[in-house]
């Protein structure tokens, strides 16, 4: 492969083609969502590295209560209407 980049002519070759197939208008947007998508792509990679360092000081947040832990348990209260 890199023998094929090494030569000036391929290149432009190559560019060309994708000139032709694509058509000019159509490049800047794709170039542009490419890079947006290569973005969001970094952005998840370093945060995956960083949760896989959970012993890192930087890193370590507050535990979140589970969602039933703050419930009260429904035997130890009264369901039946006040007036009965």
């Amino acid at each position: 492969m890199s023998r094929l980049l090494d030569n000036p002519l391929m290149v432009l070759v190559i560019l060309l083609v994708i000139v032709l197939l694509f058509g000019a208008p159509r490049l800047p947007g794709m170039a542009r969502s490419l890079g947006q998508s290569l973005r969001i792509f970094k952005s998840e990679v370093k945060d995956m590295r960083e949760d896989s360092h959970p012993g890192d000081p930087d890193t370590i947040a507050a535990p979140t209560p589970r969602h039933g832990a703050s419930r009260i348990s429904s035997t130890s209260t009264d369901k039946r209407p006040a007036d009965a």
